[in-house]
């Protein structure tokens, strides 16, 4: 396979050497093109739209193992050209050049490059490039506009289809042509339009029986409208019309016109010529929020669908046998958080899933491309269907008090880390807490904008605090299942901490007795994310003005970020509340303060080994790192733990 070998110099590809280098093809001009993306927006919109969609999701590697198994490659070769292309080129901006090249000339051409050892790709533009020569299978060869010429394995082309050969695509733009044609002249008769409305156009009548007036008369009157008329009517006065004279306008105004609804008409064509629902892109004549919201779920799987799987097998195809290491990898855009459904359809499913003795974690973790856990290979049949009663792992568990203790055992448990097998470390816990309530707000802060977008209309901004109010007891209920379920496992995962050094047999110590606590601190994060939400919106309303669009989209932004830091502090005060009620069961006495985190609070790292009885205070006035009681600015992304001992 041959390369471009440079020490670095990019312009030794020849590309870019005569920006008015033109290709001269079978096919429209590919300049037209750029002209178009440049001057009409409803072009720019839409493929802006698919391409920053796109780019967003990132792209991962990942090694088949089975069928049900498979590993991520963070560090092969494809994964490393994929996220940085070249120097200074993110993934995200070789992404959206892929995308954006596609859907406005159907071809994209990258140049492979070989520097200091290591396989670059540099994007070129299409009117800076262009196949020669070959058959309607394959070209001979690419020339740049620099007059260099490439071989057909130096060059990654992607393109899409052509009723005339193998080797090029056909631009969208050409079936769109005359309409975009028709657009620019309305556009232009439009500047024309109210150019002239600007300037009065019309005629004045004189009724036949009027004074005869003089030259002087006619004068005057001529160089009085002038001065009224040349400021559109805004700069020189009131004019005075004698003698029962009448002003009648000439022309269509722009509502006679339908400016609006041909400039609707335009962006509807072109988002159909991309399939692209209409409310997607700003189009809400006909829209409600559930049809939005059911777009916005079918959005990464029939509109942008397609484009991602043709990306990824076009990387693969192109990219892939140039590198070492190269059996059973792949790439594929990481859609999981876009089409996660609600947590409690995620919740059921995965109880389904998992729970029921048909599916082991390990097939369930390789759809979901996560590698396989030891001992996930087995079935597993929930403890409170075999010992329960029930039928079912989704029916009601039994109430504490009537759940067996000690006669059943402990739980299975794993060799390396002591506590059950069913849970993972604190820190792979703590990214599940965050990864699902970043999720979740994500979507809730969707849900608004899409209601406000749709509910607005010309009389300004709607009322955000009753669209919010609408949904605050639905995400309340989903908020409290939410926190509760991560919130038992997060506390499990305190306690077998200290179980596994001070009481590994687990003796007078019982995981239902934390669950009240555990709901009580699950209802304070999720009152306390709410009320974040609720604050942000507020402000938004009441500062109001034209700019509340954008002022939401950052508020929803900020809520977002927030939810990343609730889960921080919530995990950490689980774990310390967890650790804290499996060292009071096992007979310890005393907690020693540890600080941890890389930046910890002066406060923290100043009472670093600070010891005090269990049912004590430390200095700063918590009974754990992250104590609900405690001040806000001692508990935020606090990242100590507590040590246990008994008095000498």
């Amino acid at each position: 396979m041959a390369f471009v070998v440079s020490s670095g110099e990019l312009a030794t590809t020849g590309a870019g050497v005569l920006p008015a280098y033109a290709p001269m093809t079978l096919r429209a001009a590919p300049w037209e093109y750029e002209t178009i993306w440049r001057t009409q927006p409803q072009v720019r919109t839409v493929i802006g739209f698919i391409a920053r969609n796109i780019a967003q999701l990132g792209l991962h590697v990942f090694r088949r193992v089975s069928d049900t198994d498979r590993e991520r490659l963070r560090e092969h070769p494809l994964a490393q050209l994929l996220s940085e292309p070249l120097p200074g080129m993110t993934q995200y901006r070789l992404i959206e050049r892929v995308v954006s090249d596609r859907a406005l000339y159907d071809n994209f051409y990258g140049i492979k490059l070989k520097l200091n050892g290591r396989l670059r790709m540099l994007p070129v533009p299409p009117t800076l490039i262009r196949p020669y020569g070959g058959n309607w299978i394959a070209p001979e060869y690419y020339e740049t506009a620099g007059g260099r010429q490439f071989g057909p394995d130096e060059v990654v082309h992607i393109h899409g289809y052509s009723p005339t050969d193998l080797t090029f695509g056909e631009s969208p733009i050409e079936s769109l042509r005359d309409l975009i044609l028709e657009a620019d002249e309305a556009n232009r008769q439009r500047r024309q339009m109210w150019k002239g409305g600007a300037r009065m156009t019309g005629v004045l009548v004189r009724p036949p029986d009027a004074p005869e007036w003089g030259e002087r008369d006619r004068r005057r009157f001529r160089e009085m409208w002038r001065s009224f008329s040349q400021g559109g009517g805004a700069e020189g006065g009131t004019p005075i019309l004698e003698d029962g004279m009448d002003y009648k306008a000439v022309g269509f105004n722009p509502e006679q016109a339908q400016y609006i609804e041909a400039r609707k008409l335009t962006r509807e064509e072109v988002s159909a010529a991309y399939f692209i629902p209409p409310p997607l892109i700003g189009i809400l004549d006909h829209a409600t929020y559930s049809n939005i919201r059911e777009q916005h779920a079918h959005l990464y799987q029939d509109t942008l669908g397609p484009w991602m799987v043709d990306l990824q097998q076009e990387f693969v195809a192109h990219l892939l046998p140039d590198l070492p290491d190269n059996k059973d990898v792949y790439c594929e855009f990481n859609i999981e958080a876009k089409m996660r459904g609600s947590f409690e359809e995620q919740a059921a499913a995965a109880s389904t899933a998992t729970g029921g003795p048909w599916m082991t974690r390990n097939e369930i973790r390789g759809r979901n491309n996560l590698p396989a856990v030891p001992g996930g290979d087995e079935l597993i049949v929930p403890m409170n269907v075999t010992e329960g009663g029930l039928v079912s792992p989704r029916d009601t568990a039994p109430e504490p008090g009537d759940a067996p203790s000690k006669a059943r055992g402990l739980p299975p448990r794993s060799k390396a880390s002591g506590r059950p097998s069913t849970l993972g470390t604190f820190d792979s816990e703590r990214d599940a807490l965050e990864t699902t309530l970043t999720a979740f707000t994500e979507r809730q802060a969707d849900a608004l904008l899409a209601a406000a977008g749709v509910k607005a209309d010309d009389t300004g901004m709607p009322d955000l605090l009753a669209l919010w109010a609408a949904g605050s007891e639905d995400r309340l209920a989903q908020l409290l299942a939410l926190l509760s379920h991560h919130g038992y496992r997060l506390a499990q995962v305190g306690a077998w901490d200290v179980l596994n050094v001070h009481n590994p047999e687990a003796e007078n110590w019982s995981a239902e007795v934390m669950l009240a606590w555990i709901l009580a601190a699950a209802e304070t994060h999720a009152e306390q994310h709410e009320e974040a939400g609720r604050a942000a919106v507020a402000a938004v309303q009441e500062g109001g003005g034209d700019g509340w669009r954008e002022a939401l989209q950052t508020a929803a932004a900020g809520w977002g970020s927030a939810a990343a830091a609730r889960a921080n502090t919530a995990s950490t005060e689980l774990r310390s509340f967890g650790g804290h009620d499996a060292a009071s069961a096992s007979g310890l006495t005393k907690k020693i303060w540890r600080t941890g985190g890389k930046n910890p609070r002066p406060s923290h790292k100043a009472q670093d080994g600070e010891a005090v009885a269990l049912d004590d205070v430390f200095s700063n006035g918590l009974r754990w790192p992250g104590d609900g009681k405690g001040d806000t600015k001692e508990l935020v992304n606090c990242n100590c733990d507590l040590d246990y001992a008994k008095e000498d």
